[in-house]
C-alpha cells in the first residue's frame, strides 16, 4: 500500500483582475475521481493545505451540467462527504516529502489564488520533482509551479506539461477577468507547454511528472499513477 499526499487548495475564493472576488476552491471532480480510484485500489491518501484549512469545494462543480448529469454530481457529493480527510487535513507547511511515496495536487481556480505564490507549495513540487517520486498535477494546479522560482529559475523549466488552457479559461468566461492566464505564466516559466482539445482528457507524462490539462483528465491522471505506484 502507498501513502500519498494531496495537495489541495485552502482558498475560497479568486481575485479578479478588477479586484472582485470569485467564488470558488477546488474542483469536485479532480479530488473525488483519484480520490476513489486510489483508496479504492488499498492506497492511504493525506490531505494538506495552507495552515491546514478545510478545503472548499467550488459549487460550480457539483451543478449537473458541470458534473455531467444529475447523477454524476451526486455521485461526486457523496466521495467528499465520505473522505473523513477533507475534514482534517495538516498544514502543508508540516508536511514532510519522505513520508509519503507520491504527490498529487487538485486544481479548482483557488490554486491560482493562494498555491501559485505559496512557499510550502514550491518547497514541496521541488523536493519532489528531485527526488524522482511521482508527482501528478492537474487543471489549474500547475499554477503552484510558479512558487518553485529562485531568482526567476524554476526546476520545472524543459519540462513537458499541460495545464488548464487560455481557450478554456475564455470559455468559462474567466479569461478576461484574469489578472494573468496560467498558460501564458507556465510558458514564462520555461516548461514545453502542450495540450490537446478542449475539455477532453489530456494527459502529460515527462520522467516523474504527471500532468493533466483539465477535470476530465483527472481520471486518467489517477490510472496512470496507480501503475506506478
Amino acid at each position: 500500500m502507498a501513502k500519498l499526499l494531496f495537495v489541495m487548495t485552502g482558498a475560497a475564493y479568486w481575485t479578479l483582475k478588477d479586484g472582485t472576488r470569485h467564488a470558488t476552491g477546488y474542483w469536485a471532480e479532480e479530488f473525488a475521481a483519484p480520490y476513489k480510484a486510489l483508496t479504492e485500489a488499498g492506497h492511504q491518501v493525506v490531505v494538506a493545505t495552507p495552515n491546514g484549512v478545510v478545503p472548499t469545494v467550488d459549487m460550480m462543480s457539483l451543478r449537473p451540467e458541470m458534473a455531467g448529469s444529475a447523477q454524476i454530481a451526486l455521485d461526486l457529493e457523496a466521495i467528499i462527504r465520505s473522505a473523513e480527510v477533507m475534514r482534517r487535513p495538516i498544514q502543508l507547511a508540516d508536511a514532510r516529502l519522505e513520508d509519503y511515496d507520491a504527490v498529487y495536487f487538485p486544481g479548482g481556480h483557488g490554486p491560482m489564488e493562494d498555491l501559485c505564490v505559496d512557499a510550502d507549495a514550491g518547497r514541496l513540487l521541488t523536493a519532489a520533482l528531485a527526488a524522482g517520486k511521482p508527482l501528478a498535477i492537474v487543471c489549474h494546479a500547475p499554477a503552484a509551479m510558479l512558487a518553485t522560482r529562485i531568482h526567476g529559475v524554476s526546476p520545472f523549466a524543459g519540462y513537458r506539461i499541460t495545464a488548464f488552457t487560455n481557450e478554456e479559461e475564455n470559455a468559462v468566461g474567466l479569461g478576461p477577468k484574469a489578472r494573468w492566464l496560467l498558460e501564458d505564466e507556465l510558458i514564462d516559466l520555461g516548461v514545453e507547454f502542450t495540450k490537446g482539445e478542449m475539455w477532453k482528457p489530456y494527459t502529460v507524462v515527462d520522467r516523474n511528472l504527471f500532468t493533466g490539462q483539465n477535470p476530465a483528465s483527472a481520471a486518467v491522471l489517477a490510472e496512470r499513477l496507480l501503475k506506478v505506484l
